[in-house]
C-alpha cells in the first residue's frame, strides 16, 4: 500500500458544532508548499464549494479512504509557527470557538485572499469640506432648510466643524451619498480622497537617559528579574498605586530580556495609550519596536507583522490582538492595567488577552507581569493564595502625595437650585485652576449630549425600532442615534404622539461640554470621546494639542481614566461617580471602584500637588468612600468576601450561553430546551448550577432577540465538552432553525 501525504486542515465554512481538522489530500505537486501554518483553499460540504483552511499537520498515511484533494497552497512560506497552530487549537477548547477562527485572529487583516493571490489594500478616506466661507454656508443651509434639509444639515456640520470624514458626515447628519454630490455640484463642498500611509506614523526619538528606580523600584525590579532568571514560566502582579512607575519597570525587563536575546510584549487597554508607550520604548530601543492595534490600515498591520515576523523586532506594543505577535524567542509579557475589560474579546473567538498571554508564556519558559493600580479581584485573588507571584509599589515615583480628594454631593445641589452638571464645589475648585494656569480632566463615561430624549407631557422616548434601547442625542446635527446598530434620525421639534415640549435626560460628553462652555465662555476645552477621535482620526492628536497648546479643560469618557500623564494636570472631577455603581452585574462595584481611582490618579502627576473633585448622589455609598480613599486592600477585602457569598469568580467560575433570533418566543423556547439538557447533563453535581434563562442586558440588538443562561461552574475540559455536545444537539434540532446559540468563558455582562 502506497503512503500518501495527508493534511490536517482547519476550515473557514465549519461552523463550531462540528469543527474539527479535516483530512485531505496533499497532491504531488503541492507537497514541497503544504506545509503546517500555511493557508490552502479546499472544497468542502456536498456542493464542494470552495474554503479557505489553515494547515494544522502534514503527515504520511496508508490511507485509501477517497479524500478531498487540496486545491492551491496560498503562501510561499507558513503563515502560523509551531506555536501559533498549538494555541489555536487551546483557544478552540477553550473559548468555544473554531480552530480556524482562532488561527485567523492571529494574522493581519491585511493577509486576504482575492481570485487567488494576495491582495493588500491601502486604506484611503473620502473627507468632506467647506469650499465656502463658513459664514457663507450658514446661510445657504437657513436657505435649504425646508427645500433640501439634508444638505442643509451637511452644511451647518461643516460650518461648525470644518471637515470630516464622509462617513461621520453621512452619520451624524442622517443624509445620503447623494446629498454630499449634490453640494459637490453646486461646489459648496469639495471631496479629497487621502490616502493612509502603510506604515504606522512615527516620529524619531531622542535617545533616552538610562533609567534611575528609587529604592522601592529597585527591590521590584530585582525580584521580577530573579524570576526570569529561573527558566520556567513565571506569573507575576505589580500592584503599584498611579504614578509609581510601573512603566519603568516594564521597560526594565524588556532591557533585560532583550539582553539575553529574548523579546517582548507590552500589552495596553486602550488605543490612546498606544503612542505615549510607543514613545518612550522607542527612546529606549529604537526601531526595534512595532505597534499592533485596530486602528492601523490593512496595510500598515501587514507591513508590522511582517517586521516581526522577520525577527527586526524585539519589542511589540499594542492593543488585545498583539499578544499574537509572531515573536520567537518570547521571554516576556506585560500587561497594563490588567483589570480592564477591553483586554476580553465580544466577537468570536471570544478569548482572553490575559488567558492567551499565559499559554504563551507557559510554552516559552516566560515571565508574564499583570500591573495595575486597581487590580483585577480575580487577579488578586490568585496571587494571595500563591498563583502569582506578588509585588507592590505604595509610593509614587516622584514622592508626590496622592490627590486631595473631595466628595461633592449632589443632592445637596438640587436642593439648592443647582440642576446642572457641574456642583458648586467643582466650579470654584476649576476656578482656582484656571487662574493658576494648570490643567482639569473632567470625566463622564457618556457620550453624546444625552442619553434620552422623551416627551414631558405624554412620557413617549425616542427608542431604537431594531434594538431595546433608547437613542442618544447628538447635539452635533441634532440627530438621535442607536449606538448598537447605528440607526439614526433627526430630532423633532415637537414629540410625534402628542405634540408636547422636549426633555432631555441623561447628560453625556457633548452636554458637558456646552454647560461647561456656558461658565467659562472663552476658555479652550478638548472633548475627548468616540465620536470627535473619529472626526480627528486619532487619541494623539487631541492629546498631544492638550499637552502642547496647554488647554485648560479635557472632558472624556474612560479614554481619559487611565495613562495618561501630563505635569500641569492638577484637578480631575469626576462628574457623575453613580453612573457605573448600579449596572446590575457582579463586577458593577469593581468597575466603579476602578474608574474612578484611576481618573482620579491623573491628577498631581506633577511637581503640583492634586485635588479631585467627585460627585455623586450617594456620597454614604462604601464604594465611592473606598475609591475617594484610593483604598484598594478595604475595597478588595469586602469585595472578595461578597463574592464568596455570591459564588461569583473567582470563587466559581461563569460560562454563558446566549441564544439569539427574530422570533422572541421560539428564542425563548430555545434557551429552556439548553436549560434542561445541560440540567439533565449536571444533575448529581453539586459543584455545577445553571440559572436562566433570562434576557440579555440589552435584550433586543438589530432585531435580534437574546436570551442568556449563566453555569455557575468550574471550567475543566469536562465541563467545555459537555457544553460543546448540548450545543452540537441544539444546532441539529429542526425546531430551533434559525436560533443562534453560543457559549462564552468568564463573559463580561
Amino acid at each position: 500500500m502506497n503512503k500518501r501525504t495527508i493534511a490536517k486542515v482547519a476550515v473557514s465554512a465549519a461552523i463550531y458544532t462540528i469543527d474539527r481538522p479535516y483530512s485531505y489530500l496533499v497532491p504531488e505537486n503541492l507537497v514541497e508548499t503544504a506545509r503546517p501554518g500555511s493557508r490552502v483553499t479546499v472544497p468542502f460540504g456536498k456542493g464542494n464549494k470552495r474554503a479557505e483552511g489553515f494547515i494544522l499537520e502534514c503527515c504520511e498515511e496508508e490511507d485509501e479512504r477517497e479524500l478531498k484533494a487540496i486545491e492551491a497552497v496560498l503562501d510561499e512560506t507558513p503563515v502560523l509557527t509551531g506555536e501559533q497552530i498549538k494555541l489555536a487549537l487551546w483557544m478552540r477548547d477553550r473559548f468555544f470557538c473554531t480552530a480556524y477562527e482562532a488561527a485567523r485572529v492571529m494574522i493581519p487583516s491585511g493577509l486576504y485572499i482575492k481570485d487567488g493571490k494576495r491582495k493588500i489594500g491601502d486604506k484611503t478616506e473620502t473627507y468632506v469640506s467647506l469650499a465656502v466661507p463658513a459664514e457663507d454656508a450658514l446661510a445657504i443651509a437657513a436657505q435649504k432648510r425646508l427645500r433640501a434639509p439634508m444638505q442643509s444639515e451637511i452644511l451647518k456640520l461643516l460650518a461648525a466643524i470644518g471637515e470630516a470624514g464622509i462617513a461621520d458626515v453621512l452619520e451624524f447628519t442622517g443624509a445620503s451619498r447623494q446629498s454630499v454630490n449634490a453640494l459637490v455640484k453646486a461646489e459648496l463642498v469639495s471631496l479629497e480622497l487621502r490616502e493612509a500611509y502603510r506604515r504606522p506614523v512615527k516620529q524619531s526619538y531622542a535617545e533616552a537617559d538610562e533609567i534611575e528606580l528609587n529604592p522601592h523600584q529597585r527591590e521590584v525590579y530585582d525580584g521580577l528579574a530573579r524570576l526570569m532568571d529561573s527558566g520556567k514560566a513565571e506569573a507575576a502582579l505589580l500592584y503599584g498605586v498611579t504614578g509609581s512607575g510601573k512603566t519603568l519597570i516594564y521597560i526594565m525587563l524588556a532591557k533585560e530580556a532583550v539582553r539575553r536575546g529574548k523579546t517582548a510584549i507590552v500589552l495596553v487597554p486602550e488605543i490612546g495609550l498606544t503612542p505615549q508607550f510607543v514613545s518612550v520604548f522607542s527612546s529606549h530601543f529604537g526601531d526595534t519596536v512595532a505597534v499592533l492595534h485596530s486602528s492601523l490600515s490593512a496595510g500598515e498591520r501587514y507591513d508590522e507583522w511582517k517586521r516581526i515576523k522577520s525577527g527586526a523586532v524585539k519589542v511589540v506594543i499594542g492593543t488585545r490582538s498583539a499578544v499574537f505577535a509572531p515573536l520567537s524567542d518570547l521571554g516576556l509579557i506585560c500587561i497594563d492595567e490588567e483589570q480592564e475589560h477591553t483586554y476580553k474579546s465580544e466577537n468570536s473567538p471570544r478569548y482572553s488577552a490575559r488567558d492567551v498571554a499565559k499559554f504563551r508564556t507557559v510554552k516559552n519558559g516566560a515571565l508574564l507581569v499583570l500591573g495595575s493600580a486597581t487590580p483585577d479581584v480575580e487577579s488578586m485573588y490568585s496571587a494571595r493564595e500563591g498563583k502569582y507571584r506578588l509585588f507592590e509599589l505604595r509610593d509614587r515615583f516622584n514622592k508626590r502625595p496622592l490627590p486631595q480628594v473631595i466628595t461633592a454631593d449632589m443632592r445637596a445641589e438640587l436642593k439648592s437650585g443647582n440642576g446642572g452638571l457641574y456642583s458648586s464645589t467643582l466650579r470654584r475648585e476649576m476656578e482656582k485652576n484656571l487662574e493658576a494656569g494648570e490643567q482639569t480632566i473632567l470625566f463622564l463615561n457618556r457620550r453624546g449630549a444625552n442619553s434620552a430624549v422623551l416627551c414631558g407631557e405624554c412620557g413617549y422616548t425616542f427608542t431604537c425600532p431594531n434594538c431595546s434601547v433608547s437613542k442618544t442625542y447628538h447635539s452635533v446635527g441634532r440627530r438621535l442615534l442607536c449606538h448598537y446598530c447605528g440607526h439614526s434620525q433627526p430630532l423633532p421639534d415637537r414629540c410625534p404622539e402628542c405634540g408636547g415640549k422636549l426633555k432631555f435626560i441623561g447628560a453625556g460628553t457633548q452636554k458637558a461640554e456646552e454647560e461647561l462652555l456656558g461658565i467659562f465662555p472663552e476658555t479652550k476645552i478638548v472633548r475627548m470621546d468616540a465620536d470627535t477621535v473619529a472626526r480627528v482620526g486619532s487619541h494623539e492628536k487631541l492629546l498631544q494639542k492638550f499637552r502642547e497648546e496647554k488647554i485648560p479643560f479635557l472632558i472624556g469618557t474612560q479614554m481619559v481614566t487611565k495613562g495618561l500623564d501630563f505635569e500641569n494636570v492638577t484637578l480631575v472631577g469626576v462628574l457623575s461617580a453613580d453612573s457605573s455603581l448600579y449596572a446590575g452585574d457582579y463586577r458593577a462595584r469593581e468597575r466603579t471602584f476602578s474608574l474612578i481611582t484611576q481618573v482620579v490618579g491623573r491628577s498631581g502627576r506633577g511637581e503640583k500637588t492634586g485635588r479631585a473633585v467627585i460627585q455623586t448622589f450617594t456620597p454614604d455609598n462604601e464604594i465611592i468612600g473606598l475609591a475617594a480613599r484610593q483604598d484598594y486592600s478595604g475595597f478588595y477585602e469586602r469585595e472578595i468576601e461578597l463574592r464568596k457569598v455570591m459564588k461569583a469568580p473567582p470563587i466559581k467560575d461563569i460560562v454563558a450561553v446566549t441564544v439569539s433570533g427574530v422570533d422572541e418566543a421560539l428564542v425563548l423556547r430555545g434557551a429552556v430546551s439548553i436549560l434542561e439538557a445541560l440540567r439533565h447533563y449536571f444533575e448529581g453535581d453539586g459543584e455545577t448550577v445553571v440559572l436562566g434563562p433570562s434576557p440579555a442586558g440589552i435584550a433586543k440588538v438589530n432585531n435580534r432577540y437574546r436570551y442568556k443562561l449563566t453555569i455557575a461552574c468550574r471550567n475543566t475540559r469536562q465541563l467545555r465538552d459537555t457544553v460543546f455536545h448540548v450545543l452540537k444537539e441544539f444546532s441539529n434540532d429542526k425546531t430551533f432553525r434559525g436560533l443562534v446559540a453560543f457559549a462564552d468563558s468568564d463573559p463580561l455582562y
